[in-house]
């Protein structure tokens, strides 16, 4: 009970602290002058993703290479059939952006080639790890082309921007929070979630890729909801999508830079041809420009439903 309770109180400091860096992050680039569609495309993008980053680095040095993956394969399918599915229920979703399609075929180049590196030696190497944090850059490199030739730049992509200020003293308040208690919710997320594992003698695979997972995708989860209910649900799809890739190419590209990870038969035999089933729902989706109806956002939440309980 008591490494459950610790679990939660990590997954809730990473939640806030992820919330307010974002806050601080944003408000500051405003205060430079930086622009509001640059802002979307780097400080958002990577604010939702923060707890997942800090959750897999900590797990990596700490040699728990289950949780570190598992984190991140776990996060990219709750991102699809639960954070898509929760507000498909609220509003259909239109997949109707070329820049979302094409953002869909950089996630899904991501996801091929992850698979690759996890087929040749079951195992993600420094160089590995440094190939897809290069295919992120070209993701945002191309990103920023893209905005930059749109007439109207400041468009969708940032109309769920979050709250800012400008007030320096909150500024620099939210930014202490962030950047303080960010760490503090990973260690205590990896070291419960170990401990747990542990005890009920279950792999440390599994509780990363549904008890860490689902917990590092709230602010993915909250984020969505709330451009459902504003009708917003370009934004909810942008979010999700543009998560994927950062889940990918910075976060694990990243994590295998500072320890290689090694890969457990349990994601290949089940949590990757989940996650690339959930991927290609999203691919389908958008070729046939169909929207993601109610009943299709119903039919994902018994997915991933299911999905979680065959992992246990």
């Amino acid at each position: 009970m008591y490494d459950f309770l610790i679990l939660a109180a990590g997954l809730v400091v990473l939640v806030f602290a992820g919330d307010y860096l974002v806050r601080g992050a944003v408000s500051l680039a405003e205060q430079l002058g930086i622009s509001p569609t640059i802002i979307g495309l780097t400080i958002v993008a990577f604010g939702t993703s923060a707890p997942e980053l800090f959750v897999s680095v900590q797990a990596a040095l700490d040699e728990a290479p289950g949780i570190a993956l598992g984190n991140i394969i776990g996060s990219n399918t709750a991102n699809i059939l639960l954070v898509l599915g929760a507000p498909a229920i609220i509003a259909p979703l239109a997949i109707t952006s070329k820049g979302l399609r094409s953002s869909l075929a950089y996630m899904m180049g991501l996801t091929f080639t992850l698979i690759w590196f996890m087929h040749t030696d079951a195992r993600i190497t420094q160089l590995e790890g440094l190939i897809l944090f290069v295919i992120l850059i070209t993701y945002l490199i191309w990103q920023f082309i893209r905005v930059k030739n749109q007439r109207n730049g400041n468009s969708a992509e940032v109309d769920d921007m979050p709250e800012s200020t400008s007030d320096v003293k909150k500024i620099a308040l939210f930014l202490i929070i962030g950047v303080i208690g960010l760490p503090i919710g990973a260690y205590l997320t990896v070291e419960s979630a170990s401990s747990i594992a542990r005890s009920f003698d279950i792999s440390e695979a599994i509780i990363g890729v549904t008890v860490v997972a689902i917990g590092t995708s709230l602010p993915e989860l909250i984020t969505s909801v709330m451009a459902a209910i504003r009708r917003s649900g370009g934004v909810a799809l942008g979010n999700v999508v543009g998560s994927n890739i950062f889940n990918i190419g910075l976060i694990l590209g990243s994590t295998a830079l500072i320890h290689p990870l090694d890969v457990d038969p349990h994601f290949m035999n089940f949590d990757i041809p989940m996650m690339v089933f959930a991927s290609l729902i999203l691919v389908l989706l958008a070729v046939l420009s169909k929207p993601l109806q109610t009943w299709g956002g119903a039919l994902m939440l018994v997915g991933y439903t299911s999905y979680v309980s065959l992992s246990f």
